[in-house]
C-alpha cells in the first residue's frame, strides 16, 4: 500500500487563504484563492489537513511536553527549557512559548480542515464519492484538534466554516457544545470512511471509532457528561476489537520495530512520516520530522567509553522516569515489558583508559561501558566491575534508565533530527484498554477483565517451556475484585508508557493530582486548576471582546 505523503507546501498554501490562526493579525498570501476550489487545490487542502497532526505527535516537543511532563510516569531530565510542565511552578502561565505554539498550531489546523470542508460542494472534477470520503477524513481530522483542545484548554472558540482574513471576536463556547461537534464529525466520518483504506496512513471507519470511543470515555468524566456515555464508548471501542482485521502482535516490542514493522496488525492508525528529508520541513527550534527519539535519553554521550552515535540517539534529556515507574508498577518476575522497554546497558563505542570504580580501565569496542542497575549493589561489587555501575541511588538528572520506543537509528547522522519513525497513534492494546474502563465505569467488570486479561497475557515472559510459558500467563490474569480505576491506570502506564496519553489519562479519571503529589516529588506545586491548561495570552490580547482566562492562571 501506498503511504499518504503529506508535505508542509500544502500546508503553507491552505494558511495562505485560510487564516485562522486566532493569534496573527497579519493576512499571509503565496497563491490565489481560486486554486483551493480546483480538483488539485482540493487534494492539497486535504493532505495539508493531515500536516497538522505531526505538529503535536512528534513534529517538535510541544505535545509531549503537554502530556509527558507534570504527570506520576515522568519527572524532567537534565537538559530543557519546558520543565514548568514538570514542576507546576510561576513558569507554566499564559505566555509560555508550547502553551501558545499548541493553541496555534491546532487552530491553524482546524481552519484548514474548515477551507476544505466549506469549498467542497464547489469543487470541480472530484468524482463526488471520493468527494465526500476526503471531507470525512478531514471532519476526522478536526474531531481530532478539537479534542485536544477541549481536554487541555476546556471551553474553547468554535469556528466550522472558513476564515479569510483577520478575525478579532472570538468567545468560548461550553464543552458540551465542543463535544457535539466532535462527536457529529466523527459520525460523519465513520459514516462515509473506508474500513482500508488503499493509501496507508489516511483515516479509516475503524480509527473513527476508536477516536469517538476514547472521546465518549472522557466525555463521560466531564461537565458535558451523559449516562449513556461509558456503554457507548464500549460498544465502539469492542467494535473496532471484533469486526475488523486487527490484533495483538505476540511479542510487545515488536510493534515498536521501525521501517515496513511499523506496519503491523496492531496499529488501527499512525501518522505517517518519511525518510525523505526534502519533505520533513522545518518546524520552530525542531528540524521536522518525528523527534521523539531524543526526549526520553539520558546523558549517555559524556560518560567514560561512550560517544554520541545513531544507534543511542541524540540526548536531549527531557524525561526522565519517575522511581514509581522504575520501581513500583511492572512485576518484573512476570511481566516483560520492562526489560524490552527500558535500555540500562550501554556498550562502548569510545576505546579508551578511564578512570572507572577509582581504579583505571581500559575499554575496548563493544565491551559494557556503563550498567545501570535496578538494585543497589554493595561496594565490594561495584568494586570488582570493569564498566561505570549507577544504582538507583546514584541515578539523577543526567542519568537514568532509558525509554527506547522512539528510538531512530536510521536517522542520517548523530546530529540530525529528523526522525522518519510514524507515530503510532491508535493501537488495539488501547483500544481494548478503553473497553475495559468503560465497562468497568458502566458497572461491568466481569467483561471488563476480559480486556485487561489479553493484555497481560501478552506481556507475560515467555519461559523455557511451554507449560513454564503457560503459568505465566495464567499468573499475570486478574479477577474483577482486583480491578479498580488505579489498577486501570497503572496498567495504562506499563502498557503506553511514554506514548503521550498520561496526562489526559490523569485528568479524565480524576488523579491528576492524587497520582502526581505521590509519585512525582519534583511537581509537588500542582493545584487544582492545573486540569486545564492557561489560555494563551496573546490570545487574549488581540481579541477585541473578553476572552476569560482560566482560574489559576
Amino acid at each position: 500500500m501506498k503511504k499518504i505523503k503529506i508535505f508542509l507546501f500544502a500546508a503553507a498554501m491552505l494558511l495562505s487563504t485560510a487564516c485562522h490562526n486566532l493569534l496573527d493579525e497579519d493576512v499571509r498570501s503565496q497563491i490565489t484563492d481560486n486554486h483551493l476550489n480546483t480538483a488539485t487545490g482540493f487534494n492539497e487542502g486535504v493532505n495539508a489537513s493531515y500536516s497538522f497532526i505531526r505538529s503535536f505527535y512528534g513534529f517538535n516537543e510541544h505535545g509531549p511536553t503537554a502530556t509527558v511532563f507534570g504527570t506520576d510516569e515522568f519527572t524532567n531530565g537534565f537538559d530543557g527549557s519546558q520543565k514548568s510542565f514538570n514542576f507546576y511552578d510561576f513558569g507554566l502561565n499564559p505566555r509560555h512559548a508550547v502553551v501558545t505554539g499548541l493553541w496555534s498550531n491546532l487552530y491553524i489546523a482546524i481552519n484548514t480542515c474548515n477551507a476544505v470542508i466549506t469549498r467542497a460542494p464547489i469543487v470541480e472534477g472530484v468524482e463526488e464519492s471520493l468527494k465526500t470520503r476526503r471531507v470525512a477524513e478531514v471532519r476526522f481530522l478536526r474531531a481530532q484538534y478539537y479534542f485536544l483542545l477541549v481536554q487541555m484548554f476546556g471551553p474553547v472558540h468554535l469556528s466550522l466554516t472558513e476564515v479569510q482574513g483577520v478575525e478579532t471576536s472570538a468567545t468560548r463556547a461550553p464543552v458540551p457544545e465542543v463535544y457535539k461537534v466532535i462527536i457529529d464529525d466523527l459520525n460523519f466520518a465513520i459514516q462515509n470512511l473506508p474500513n482500508v483504506n488503499s493509501e496507508y496512513g489516511r483515516a479509516t471507519k475503524p480509527a473513527a471509532e476508536h477516536l469517538l470511543a476514547k472521546v465518549y470515555l472522557t466525555k463521560a468524566g466531564s461537565s458535558a457528561k451523559e449516562a449513556d456515555d461509558y456503554s457507548k464508548a464500549a460498544t465502539l471501542a469492542r467494535n473496532v476489537i471484533n469486526n475488523y482485521n486487527f490484533q495483538l502482535l505476540d511479542d510487545y516490542i515488536k510493534v515498536f520495530e521501525q521501517g515496513e514493522g511499523e506496519k503491523n496488525a496492531e496499529v488501527v492508525w499512525s501518522v505517517q512520516n518519511s525518510k525523505n528529508m526534502a519533505t520533513a520541513g522545518q518546524v520552530g527550534c525542531c528540524d521536522g520530522g518525528n523527534t521523539m527519539h531524543s526526549y526520553f535519553l539520558m546523558k549517555y554521550d559524556d560518560l567514560p567509553g561512550m560517544e554520541r552515535d545513531t544507534e543511542n540517539g541524540r540526548p536531549w534529556a527531557r524525561f526522565r522516569p519517575t522511581r514509581y515507574t522504575l520501581e513500583q508498577i511492572f512485576d518484573r518476575e512476570l511481566d516483560d515489558r520492562y526489560e524490552k522497554i527500558f535500555k540500562r546497558v550501554f556498550y562502548t563505542n569510545r576505546p579508551g583508559t578511564y578512570t572507572i570504580n577509582g581504579r583505571q580501565i581500559t575499554l575496548a569496542m563493544g565491551d559494557t561501558a556503563l550498567y545501570l542497575t535496578d538494585r543497589e549493589w554493595t561496594q565490594e561489587e561495584i568494586n570488582r566491575a570493569n564498566y561505570a555501575v549507577w544504582t538507583p541511588s546514584r541515578q539523577n538528572e543526567r542519568v537514568y534508565p532509558t525509554l527506547t520506543k522512539f528510538l531512530d537509528p536510521e536517522r542520517t547522522d548523530v546530529q540530525e533530527m529528523r526522525g522518519s519513525r510514524d507515530y503510532l497513534l491508535y493501537r488495539l492494546a488501547e483500544t481494548h484498554l478503553i473497553a475495559a474502563e468503560a465497562l468497568m465505569m458502566d458497572g461491568r467488570k466481569e467483561e471488563a477483565v476480559e480486556h485487561i486479561n489479553i493484555i497481560r497475557r501478552r506481556a507475560a515472559k515467555k519461559g523455557t517451556t511451554e507449560a513454564e510459558t503457560l503459568a505465566n500467563k495464567n499468573a499475570m490474569e486478574i479477577t474483577a475484585d482486583q480491578l479498580d480505576i488505579d489498577f486501570i491506570l497503572d496498567e495504562r502506564s506499563r502498557e503506553l508508557l511514554g506514548e503521550m496519553t498520561r496526562w489526559f489519562d490523569l485528568v479524565r479519571t480524576g488523579k491528576l493530582l492524587e497520582r502526581v503529589k505521590k509519585h512525582n516529588p519534583d511537581a509537588s506545586n500542582i493545584q487544582p486548576f492545573h486540569v486545564l491548561r492557561p489560555i494563551p495570552q496573546e490570545q487574549i490580547d488581540r481579541t477585541d471582546n473578553d476572552f476569560p482566562q482560566n482560574e489559576g492562571y
